[in-house]
This record gives structure tokens, sequence and C-alpha cells, in this order.
């Protein structure tokens, strides 16, 4: 497999786009300057206590109040307590942003630290070495023989998928650098005013394609803009240097790169809410406050085998796009498919297996959790980042 990570200016947006053998597989739409909350660790102070949800509000930066659970939260990093024992109104602690604000819900904080790399994740709330499930046990075996060395009863580690295809002394240099910021933060946290900033993600939100991209078979990293060509070399020089060869400033002003991978078309395509599939039948995609819904219809369909066979085919194609609709639109959370209803067992087992295996492929976490008894099928998807149509609609509220 090919894939390339392009990013262009789209009017006043940076548009990112992952490329596999020819077809977009991701797209992000960001603000050039805006640099989300998402990871950034804050001198927080707790403003309001709700014990019937088991939660606290905790303000950050700009009067932002964030959400905060003490039932997943059991120990807090103060900086400043006033009283003794539980918390109360008006302590000061370490928090991180784990959830960006979706619609009316409030950014969610944390008092699990994490610091992300390339290829490692140092976090303080597992304490122990986990190892992602996409690697082989024979790279799981040598990545912990790395990280031997390095082990610490005051926080753990998460071994990224990129891991595998790097040396021993850059993963090694990497997982010192996460060290280093996890022991300078917590060194002067009890110094810092409330409210400041201890530690930012990243610059922009754009920048963390680069950094979170699956680097296995990724060819090229291209811009045709030479301004960003620039700003993403010098953040792959502080922060990516082994990856610099791929970087590349794509020179051909009689055909751009959003024509030349029709990438405006595709953004189009991924905001509608219908989609079409080759044999004539048709997903709607609708997401929702809780949840996102997708059904499949028959649409255009014309089979001329027996129907059970016919929906087979039909419920077979589209679990197919639903996985790459799913990755392409960043949808998150808990997804329903309503596919067609089949009789026969053998059939349902089949879309199943067929479906588990398309999503397998997804590098952001993606669980098929069940068939109900009505034969809706869920799925579950790590959040990230914001998906596309938020990301779009933040747009429109703006103009």
């Amino acid at each position: 497999m090919n894939r390339k990570l392009i990013l262009v200016r789209l009017r006043d947006k940076i548009l990112t786009a992952l490329v596999e053998d020819g077809v977009v597989a991701e797209l992000h739409c960001d603000e050039e300057k805006r640099a989300s909350l998402l990871g950034n660790i804050y001198v927080g102070k707790v403003r309001n206590l709700v014990p019937n949800i088991q939660a606290a509000f905790i303000e950050v930066e700009n009067h932002i109040q964030c959400y905060y659970s003490l039932a997943d939260n059991r120990e807090p990093i103060y900086t400043k307590k006033g009283n003794p024992g539980k918390m109360a109104v008006g302590d000061e602690l370490l928090v991180q942003v784990c959830r960006e604000n979706l619609k009316s819900k409030p950014p969610a904080v944390s008092s699990n630290l994490n610091f992300t790399g390339n290829y490692a994740v140092l976090t303080t709330g597992n304490r122990s070495i986990g190892l992602s499930s996409k690697l082989s046990g024979e790279e799981k075996r040598t990545l912990r023989k790395w990280l031997k060395p390095y082990e610490d009863p005051r926080f753990g580690f998460i071994i990224r998928t990129n891991a595998r295809e790097v040396s021993r002394e850059t993963f090694c240099r990497e997982v010192e650098i996460l060290i280093s910021h996890y022991e300078r933060l917590m060194s002067t946290a009890p110094y810092r005013t409330c409210f400041s900033i201890l530690h930012r993600n990243n610059p922009a939100d754009w920048l963390t394609a680069i950094r979170d991209t699956y680097k296995e078979n990724l060819t090229e990293i291209v811009t045709d803009d030479k301004g960003l060509y620039e700003k993403i070399r010098d953040y792959m020089e502080q922060y990516q240097s082994e990856d610099l060869e791929k970087l590349r400033l794509y020179e051909d002003p009689a055909l751009p790169l959003i024509k030349l991978y029709s990438l405006e078309n595709a953004l189009e395509g991924a905001l509608k809410e219908r989609v079409w599939l080759k044999s004539g039948a048709y997903l709607v995609i609708q997401p929702t406050e809780a949840l996102t819904v997708i059904d499949v219809n028959t649409g255009k369909f014309d089979g001329r085998k027996q129907k059970q066979d016919t929906f087979l085919k039909i419920n077979l194609e589209a679990a197919v796009e639903i996985a790459r609709q799913i990755r392409l639109r960043n949808l998150s959370g808990i997804i329903v498919i309503d596919f067609i209803n089949m009789e026969t067992e053998e059939y349902r087992k089949k879309l199943m297996e067929v479906f588990a295996s398309w999503l397998h492929r997804d590098p952001v976490k993606t669980t098929l959790v069940d068939m109900t008894v009505l034969e809706l099928v869920e799925v579950t998807r790590k959040k990230v980042r914001r998906p596309l149509f938020e990301q779009m609609r933040q747009k429109e509220r703006k103009e």
C-alpha cells in the first residue's frame, strides 16, 4: 500500500488528507492558527462540586469550566489545597483536557496526565506497560526490552503502532524526552499560578496529523504551499526529524494538489448525508447528539437472484463502505448501523466477519460490539479529534 499525507490551503483553512493507493482515506479541515485544548495540561481551580453525579467543574484558562469525573479520578494531583481530606471548592490541581467540548457538552479534564510522542505515550494514570494490539508478538517483546530501563513506579507507557517502524536509538530518545517533560512539569507545577498552561499538546490542530498518522508505508508528506512547507519542516526538525526525508514541496501551478487528488470533491462527498454504492443501494449517515445512525437502503439495486442473496450482497458492499466512511468522516463514540434484515444466521455471521475485518484496518481503536435482537449492529470508536462535520460546522458558525 502506498500512503501519502497531503496538506493544502482551502480558503482560510488547512485541509489534511491521507491518500492510500490513490483513494482519500482520511480528511481533516482545521483553522491554521487554532490550537485545540485537547491534551493541554493546566493548573485548574475547583469551582463547583456536584455529588449526585460524582463530578466537579474545574476552571482552566479564559474562564473555561470543564467536567471532571470524581469516580474516574481517584488520585487528584493537588498543587495547592485549602482543606485536608476530600476535594473542596477552591482547590487547585493539575488537570489535562481529555475531551474537547462537543455540542452542548463542556470539555472534560482528567488527573490522568498523558505526554504523547510519535512512538510512545507516558501516562500517570496507568503505571503499567501497554502495547498496541496491532503490533506482532515479536515486536512487542522487542519494544518491552527497549523500555525496560525506563520503568518507573510514578508512570507507565503505552507503545504506539508507529514504534514498529523506528530504530532503538530513536525510540529511546523519545522516551527520554517524554520523561523529561513529565519531570519538569511536576517540579514546576507547585510554583505556577492558577489557570497557567504547563504543557501544550501542539501549536496547531493540523500539525497533529503529522504526528498521529501511522507511518507504515507512508511514502510522502507533501504540500504545494511554501508557507506550510516551512512550518511543517520547522515542526519536523524539532519533533520528528527521522521523517524529514519524506517531506516534499510540490511545485506545479498548472495542477495544484487539491485538483490532482480531487480533494474538494472528496470533502463535499464526506459531508453528504446520502452515500451511493456501486450496486445502486445507498447509505444514510445521520450524526445525532448521542450517537451516529447509519441506515442501509436497497435504493436502485436490481438483484436478479433470490431475495436473501440480494440482501447479503448489498450488506457486504455496505459494510466495506461504512468502515471507509467512519474513518473518512472521523466518526466516534457510539455508531448504530441498520443493515437490511437477513433471515439466515449463516449470512448474518458472514456479514459480521467481513465488517469486523474492515473495521480492524482503522488505525483508531474501533470495536464491533454486537448485533442486537432487532438486528442493529453496534460499533464504538475512540474519539481522537472532532468529526469532520463538526470541523466544518464551526466554520459556518463563524461565517
